[in-house]
């Protein structure tokens, strides 16, 4: 089987399941540059509204691979354990890491289509980092969330450091990312980690069908919204002000704008297609 599962259901809802159910669906073989493929693909197909993203088997994502950690580690030393060319290796790792985390977090973050995490189980590590880099995040009941990097002698990568904080403040993110506290859906939920917990039986049945709703609207005005709450991050207000105005501008000449006057004006429902 594939180490990413990538559906393209009929309601426009591109459903992507990481399937390394044996590693918890860790970073580790494919599982990284087919996820990267896979979100260029939702990116660049127009029938694809919205994205959902959840993991088989009993975890989201466990975040980083510890056996390439250990391959890591020992390409760094020579049989003896003294360093071999470490500037090098760090060089060339640091690189790689940095192209890893754009093709990932950075496409989610940005990408102007709704990304939900559908949490089925653990999002530790990278794995909590990659489902805090997606707009809205959906808990199983038995879903479970934490940093863990202090736990492998990690900092920390995929933007954890960057989503954590605007979710949960400064110094709550700090005390989970320093004692690698490990939550539950409730108290993830109770902290706005998550937008809401359900089943874990009915945890893809109701996600799907959030995401379908989602994926029925003005897609690409909400591909603006989201534009506009990435700009606003790091951007003072009368910056903000002028990014909405170009955008709110550009969305009311879209297809689906004039649509939703028309419909208002008729007394129906508005069929937005995503233009």
């Amino acid at each position: 089987m594939p180490d990413v599962i990538f559906e393209k259901r009929p309601d426009g809802v591109g459903l992507i399941t990481l399937n390394r159910p044996e590693s918890l669906n860790s970073l580790g073989g494919d599982l990284v540059p087919m996820l990267a493929d896979a979100l260029v693909e939702c990116d660049k197909d127009s029938a694809v509204r919205c994205v959902a993203i959840t993991g088989a088997g009993r975890a989201f994502c466990a975040g980083g691979d510890v056996r390439n950690m250990q391959r890591r580690n020992d390409g760094m030393t020579d049989s003896t354990g003294v360093p071999s060319n470490t500037i090098a290796n760090v060089e060339a790792q640091v690189a790689d890491l940095r192209r890893r985390q754009t093709s990932l977090s950075f496409m989610l973050y940005t990408m102007p289509k709704p990304v939900v995490a559908l949490v089925n189980g653990h999002a530790v590590g990278a794995g909590l980092s990659i489902a805090l880099a997606c707009d809205l995040r959906i808990a199983g009941s038995a879903a479970k969330f934490g940093t863990a990097f202090r736990n492998v002698g990690l900092s920390g990568d995929f933007g954890g450091t960057y989503f954590l904080p605007r979710l949960v403040g400064a110094a709550k993110a700090r005390e989970l990312y320093f004692t690698a506290e490990i939550m539950d859906a409730t108290r993830a939920l109770e902290l706005g980690i998550v937008t809401k917990v359900v089943p874990q039986e009915e945890l893809l049945e109701v996600g799907l069908e959030f995401c379908a709703k989602l994926a029925s609207g003005p897609t690409a005005s909400l591909g603006k919204m989201k534009a506009n709450l990435n700009f606003a991050e790091t951007h003072n207000l009368q910056e903000s002000l002028d990014h909405e105005a170009l955008l709110q501008r550009m969305a009311g000449v879209s297809q689906d704008s004039r649509e939703a006057v028309l419909a208002f004006m008729e007394k129906r429902s508005p069929n937005f297609v995503g233009r």
